[in-house]
């Protein structure tokens, strides 16, 4: 029986940190995977992370999936792939099973990384080819390069639902509508209002009655659902979609824990049945920790500290490292993430109906409930202000932990301060010369660039965008608003590409001056 100093079980972000973490302080350390490929969901994610440079904030999913793959080699650790641990004991035994053997490992520590699993949701002819979910889909775009249907309806308005939403857009899906129970969308803002102003239509307090079709979807019908969640009869809605797309939230897997003898709870706020664990993933047996999403349903930044946590105190545990050494390195960590447990979207929030900002400033009702601020509603917001000449605005309208604007200014117009889930504000005392920086590094594509008056009668607006095949200099279309309704023509004056805009092209367009503050996409006239 082969024997380590350290085994974990998962090489998603956490595992891979844990990893790391461990076998820089010297432990003999190897991960083991189900899965083809490490990265756990990391290579599916092709959009930028939120935070702040210690949080890997602006970065890429799977590019930081690439930098821990690399550190983990780096640091020696042996990472074994379509292994799949079925059993784990309170001695620190494992059983993994690799093809048709079966093989048993023993370690001092073990730290489980397992991850979630998602949810789904039963309704008539759920089990049809066609009926997907979000995980599903991002690994048909984004790891194979396969679009998952022509026209799709997406069920859930978590980050989840939202992110994939806008993936299948940039992978050429008609995404018909999205759709969700809640009164209210779960995800950030900023992911919503990037899908409604490509004329994604929103349907809160919906769900779906009927998946259609005999061998595979041929369309959905919704309706709209009471306080109690139950149909109200009349109000059905039916959609031509080959594809249904379901994102209803993960829960951890949390068996092989249950398994180990550690005390288990079932806690609706982290996700379902998960291990009881201190703060930093030591549970209710010695030599056994958790990191990620198996202890508690979060963001993968929070799961790289998580990890970065267990990997330290499996090193205090087995004495690879001082106490002092530990506490101080802890510290570090518990500060990270505390940075990205604050907010409206923090652990400590969920289930309360928060209405203004941290700034007082009350919240924009529309982008709860239609995925965009109303027009009455966005000068309220301290980054959209009106000025002569480019200047940025920022329609970043709820307190998340982000500030790679701010970084990314180097005249420092954008000001966040050190509360990192602060509003984004316009400094009025320096003067923006259009480079074009903050609307690149914007993990939400809330920044436009915008000259009231370019020229007599017209403006410019700068903005983000992220499909293919660009628009070429010269070329006329329409400007949507943020409700994604078309509000004017437009012109596209200039495209820029860049290797520090990160693949986030920026796309200027000449609107009436009048529609300054008010467009905020680009669609190419229909051929």
């Amino acid at each position: 029986m082969k024997r380590y100093d350290l085994i974990v079980v998962g090489a998603g972000p956490s595992g891979l940190s844990a990893a790391i973490a461990a076998a820089g302080k010297g432990l003999k350390t190897v991960v083991f995977d189900e899965n083809e490929r490490p990265g756990g969901q990391l290579f599916k994610q092709i959009h930028k992370f939120f935070g702040s440079k210690e949080h890997k904030a602006k970065i890429r999913g799977f590019v930081i999936g690439q930098e821990l793959l690399e550190e983990a080699d780096q640091a020696g650790v042996e990472v074994v792939l379509n292994a799949t641990v079925i059993g784990l004991y309170q001695d620190k035994e494992i059983v993994v099973r690799t093809g048709e053997t079966v093989h048993h490992y023993k370690a001092n520590a073990i730290i489980i990384a397992t991850g979630a699993s998602e949810n789904m949701v039963t309704f008539d002819g759920w089990t049809l080819p066609g009926v997907i979910g979000a995980g599903a889909a991002q690994t048909m775009m984004n790891l194979h390069g396969v679009r998952p249907g022509k026209r799709v309806l997406m069920l859930g308005s978590g980050n989840v639902g939202l992110v994939v939403s806008f993936q299948l857009l940039q992978c050429g899906c008609e995404v018909a509508a999205l759709v969700d129970a809640a009164p209210k969308i779960g995800g950030y803002g900023v992911h919503a209002a990037k899908v409604a102003r490509t004329g994604v239509p929103f349907y809160l307090s919906h769900t779906i009655v009927k998946a259609e079709g005999t061998d595979h979807v041929t369309g959905v019908t919704i309706a709209e659902v009471d306080a109690h969640f139950q149909f109200i009869p009349g109000t059905e809605k039916h959609f031509d979609v080959d594809t249904i797309c379901v994102a209803v939230g993960l829960s951890p897997m949390s068996q092989l824990l249950k398994m180990a003898g550690c005390q288990m709870e079932d806690n609706p706020k982290k996700g379902g049945q998960v291990p009881v664990c201190d703060e930093h993933g030591a549970t209710s047996v010695p030599g056994i920790f958790v990191a990620g999403d198996v202890s508690g349903i979060e963001e993968a930044s929070s799961a790289m500290i998580e990890g970065r946590m267990a990997g330290i105190r499996a090193s205090e545990y087995l004495g690879y490292m001082q106490q002092e050494e530990e506490k101080s390195s802890l510290d570090q960590l518990d500060h990270a993430l505390d940075g990205l447990r604050q907010g409206m979207f923090a652990p400590a929030n969920r289930g309360r109906n928060i209405t203004e900002t941290e700034e007082g400033i009350p919240i924009s009702e529309n982008l709860l409930t239609h995925g965009f601020v109303a027009e009455d509603e966005i000068e309220r917001f301290p980054g959209v202000t009106r000025s002569i000449g480019v200047h940025p605005v920022m329609e970043c309208t709820q307190n998340i932990p982000c500030n790679p604007c701010q970084d990314a200014c180097a005249r420092h117009c954008i000001r966040i301060g050190e509360k990192i889930t602060s509003l984004p504000a316009v400094n009025p005392e320096n003067t923006c010369i259009g480079c074009g920086l903050c609307v690149a590094s914007c993990s939400g594509q809330a920044i436009f660039l915008v000259n009231e008056q370019s020229e007599e009668g017209y403006a410019t607006v700068t903005l983000p965008y992220e499909f293919l095949p660009l628009p070429e200099k010269g070329e006329t279309g329409v400007a949507l608003g943020r409700d994604g309704q078309e509000v004017c023509s437009a012109q596209v004056v200039e495209v820029r590409t860049s290797p520090a805009f990160d693949k986030t092209n920026l796309l200027t367009m000449k609107v009436p001056a009048a529609f300054a503050m008010k467009a905020r996409f680009y669609r190419k006239k229909a051929q």
